[in-house]
């Protein structure tokens, strides 16, 4: 028969084992770099689409100076917090609303420089497919919602 001590110690073990286990599914951290010269383009997010799970997190790093990141209005989950940081600085966002966030800097959007995080599910795809964007940003919208449907057509 185990004495009381033993017992406590085995259940303390225990709970401590279960508990680091739980660890193990932690959140990731993605890297979004803010470029001058990006791999496609001047002025580009790298990578411009990125694929993650609610509670992950997205670190925009400031690589070159004279860029910021924002969410466009209408590019953002019903209940999801819009976010943005002031030029030179590196932000990081921790999203957990599942959908389609549309981001953009703030003196390039125009000429492009947008890119797209996909949390979860899309489940806000068609009204951020049909938000308001200028310029050149339209473009890059529109290849990168290509690549995500022919993402999700390839999952199925």
């Amino acid at each position: 028969m185990l004495t009381r001590p033993i017992r406590n110690s085995i259940a303390a073990a225990s709970l401590i084992v279960s508990l680091s286990s739980m660890g193990s599914a932690a959140a990731a951290v993605f890297e979004v770099k803010m470029l001058n010269d990006g791999p496609d383009h001047p002025m580009q997010f790298d990578p411009e689409l990125v694929k993650i799970s609610p509670g992950d997190t997205v670190h925009f790093v400031a690589t070159d100076t004279g860029h910021s990141v924002k969410s466009i209005p209408g590019m953002i989950p019903a209940g999801a917090e819009s976010f943005s940081g002031n030029s030179g600085e590196s932000v990081s966002v921790a999203l957990t609303h599942e959908g389609v966030y549309g981001f953009e800097c703030g003196p390039h959007g125009a000429m492009g420089m947008v890119g797209m995080i996909v949390v979860g599910h899309p489940t806000n795809e068609a009204a951020a497919k049909g938000a308001s964007v200028p310029g050149m940003a339209k473009r890059t919208f529109a290849k990168l919602f290509r690549a995500l449907d022919s993402r999700l057509a390839a999952s199925n």
